[in-house]
């Protein structure tokens, strides 16, 4: 590594000297401490920082976030509670050669989704040939029986959708979950990278970096494409259920890169069978709604009646085709975490092909016998509920204390179709700033998958990293934190 030379020269911080990669796949060094190779660069670089710098750098990175207004509310706590959101300096590097693989994986597997929930929601081909059981879809909370029929605009049910992705010990990438109702946390993508750029430029000299800033504009190009057909200049309006949103900040920041209106239920009205919003200048008409609110609270008088958030009416528009709406209402029915375990069967059900990202192995307590095996190792295992997102509900087995292992059999057993079962993978790490110090900390990535004319994928995504020591947990409502991906350009 590059090293200051003569008396006048600041002293090596030393941050990478003491790193400690023993026991996980570290994603910047190998085992033995030396640098992967295509992150040589990064790690001199880290090593020939005077002392203090990386830290001032930090602090200036967390001044600039608070700056800038990029926050998260948190649940559980007094309403509109706010964070500044957690952001480490020290970017992940993931090879363009590796990314093109993972690029072609998810292309693949969300072409595959939306081929199953439109099944879904016709003839179900899928459970007729006995390849999936039906009780997986009439158990589902995400399927809506008042979709059934239903053709969306060009044939698109998962626009948008942000599919985890980990490394396990063995250095390969597989799929963790899928989120296709809401997913959020792309605009911290772009955040990051803006902080980046403000606080370490140095880091990016010679550097070819796929960009990210592009994503407003293909998600303003999707949402426009999938209009109803007599739309010529498509009105789209970002629906927020509001302020106290965990990702409020996030309706906010892509409304306003896209040039479009951030509206709540209560600024759109349905009248002589189209979708309006309320303007100073009087009714404009919308013809596609990028909604950040879930399925039961869309439209009170065909879904959840006490909802305020939602619309009256809208689901009579939309399915006259007079609206689109992105997510499409009841993409939930391939959001659930059982169902996920039947992906690789729907790639070759539906495409005919084997799947190229796998997923974790899962173990389906629906099933008798899996379901007996998970009670017997549960210690072993991470148990997580088909329907929780967040981080919330999972049990770690090897973590967990026998009155919670014992709680959990006993969620298992009163209702065994909610819930998986996967082996404790141990996650990759990437180091993170500790303090003084650089310390491995493991991470996932979520990338942003958008379905329309093509199919366009933000380069790298959302790395989440678990700040605390030895978490798994990456989910920033649980302590999380995350870092700038870099995809780097191959030469």
């Amino acid at each position: 590594m590059q090293q200051f030379q003569g008396g006048n020269q600041p002293p090596r911080s030393n941050l990478i000297s003491g790193y400690d990669c023993v026991g996980f796949y570290d994603e910047m060094f190998a085992p033995g401490g030396t640098p992967r190779p295509g992150v040589e660069f990064l790690a001199d670089r880290l090593g020939s920082l005077p002392l203090g710098e990386l830290q001032k750098r930090q602090r200036a990175a967390d001044h600039e976030l608070l700056n800038m207004g990029i926050t998260f509310n948190v649940y559980g706590h007094a309403a509109g509670t706010e964070k500044i959101w957690p952001f480490d300096l020290i970017p992940r590097v993931i090879h363009e050669a590796e990314w093109r693989t993972i690029e072609q994986g998810l292309k693949q597997r969300i072409r595959a989704l939306n081929m199953f929930i439109d099944d879904m929601y016709h003839q179900q081909r899928i459970v007729r040939q006995g390849v999936m059981p039906e009780y997986m879809i009439a158990s589902s909370k995400g399927y809506l029986k008042q979709l059934h029929g239903m053709n969306p605009s060009k044939g698109i049910w998962c626009h948008i959708t942000g599919t985890d992705l980990v490394r396990g010990a063995d250095g390969q990438i597989y799929v963790l979950e899928d989120n296709l109702r809401c997913p959020s946390g792309v605009s911290y993508v772009i955040e990051n990278r803006e902080v980046m750029k403000r606080t370490f430029p140095q880091l990016f000299e010679g550097r070819n970096i796929l960009p990210v800033e592009t994503y407003p504009e293909q998600l303003l190009k999707m949402l426009q494409y999938v209009a109803p057909a007599s739309a010529r200049d498509p009105n789209v309006v970002v629906l927020t259920p509001g302020v106290y949103n965990s990702a409020y900040f996030e309706h906010c920041f892509l409304a306003q890169q896209m040039g479009v209106e951030l509206v709540q239920g209560s600024d759109l009205l349905v009248s002589d069978g189209y979708v309006w919003m309320r303007t100073t200048r009087g009714l404009k008409k919308v013809d596609v709604i990028y909604r950040r609110i879930d399925d039961d609270f869309l439209d009170p008088s065909v879904l959840r009646p006490d909802s305020t958030l939602g619309v009256r009416g809208l689901m009579d528009v939309y399915r006259q085709g007079k609206v689109a709406l992105v997510n499409a209402p009841g993409t939930g029915v391939a959001d659930d975490k059982a169902v996920y375990a039947y992906v690789p069967k729907m790639i070759e059900f539906y495409l005919g092909e084997s799947i190229i990202l796998p997923n974790v192995p899962t173990y389906m307590c629906a099933d008798p016998k899996e379901c007996q095996y998970v009670l017997d190792h549960i210690h072993e295992l991470v148990v997580k509920p088909a329907n929780e997102s967040g981080g919330y509900g999972i049990v770690l087995g090897p973590r967990a204390t026998k009155e919670q292992l014992a709680t959990c059999k006993e969620q298992i057993q009163s209702n065994p179709r909610n819930y998986v079962a996967q082996p404790m993978l141990a996650l990759s790490t990437v180091p993170t700033l500790c303090g003084d110090t650089l310390e491995g900390r493991h991470v996932d990535l979520r990338p942003y998958i958008l379905y329309g004319e093509d199919i366009y994928i933000v380069p790298g995504g959302l790395t989440r990293v678990a700040l605390v020591k030895g978490s798994l947990v990456v989910n920033s409502s649980q302590g999380g934190g995350s870092k700038d991906t870099w995809v780097m350009r191959t030469c």
